[in-house]
């Protein structure tokens, strides 16, 4: 299994989308977070029951992302939701997933996520990315921070690359979630064996 996380953004995507999530699937990713915020919960519902049959079928956790309500209409074992959401949920409806995710921007976030009964959180963002173009990134110290304070899984979020995921991990990440790469590139799972690879593999010619 990789730790490597895929996020979706179906409008970046170059060619069929629901293709896209099957070749994806198939390379085996720690998972797919399907996060299409544009869509009404009815139009996310239907995208969701079609991800989660293909997720399901090559056997990579789909985690439906904001929409709680279709997550418990769709009987979805995972869940990744805003802070404030997580906050909103009560108990019942946080252990009602297997899988619970929240994204954090500061340690203190990171401890309440954990005490609210996240299995893993995203933090964010790491390095510079056209998705918070003009914000300044948070950076590997503030990774490190928030990995060091949570005995959840850590995966890191913005501009992760081949070039930097060793780098998160040495901070005491999991791994990476990754967007725009997978979402633009020719070949899926060629790139996520090349996250694979080069993260085994890397050597000093790797940069923050």
């Amino acid at each position: 299994m990789s730790d490597v996380i895929c996020v979706t953004n179906r409008t970046l995507c170059r060619g069929d989308f629901l293709g896209r999530i099957e070749v994806i699937a198939g390379s085996k990713p720690a998972a797919i977070i399907l996060r299409e915020k544009d869509l009404t919960e009815e139009e996310y519902r239907a995208l969701a029951s079609q991800v989660m049959t293909i997720c399901e079928r090559l056997q990579v956790p789909c985690i439906l992302h904001y929409h709680k309500k279709v997550a418990e209409k769709l009987k979805a074992s995972a869940l990744h939701v805003p802070l404030p959401v997580l906050r909103e949920m009560t108990s019942q409806e946080r252990k009602a997933f297997q899988m619970l995710g929240a994204s954090c921007h500061s340690v203190s976030e990171a401890m309440e996520a954990e005490a609210l009964g996240c299995t893993y959180l995203v933090a964010g963002h790491i390095f510079a990315t056209d998705c918070k173009k003009g914000l300044e990134p948070r950076g590997l110290f503030f990774l490190r921070e928030v990995c060091k304070s949570v005995r959840i899984p850590v995966y890191a979020i913005g501009g992760i690359n081949s070039e930097n995921i060793r780098l998160v991990k040495e901070a005491g990440a999991k791994g990476g979630c990754i967007m725009s790469g997978l979402m633009i590139c020719d070949h899926p799972a060629e790139y996520i064996k090349e996250m694979e690879f080069l993260d085994e593999n890397s050597t000093d010619n790797c940069r923050q």
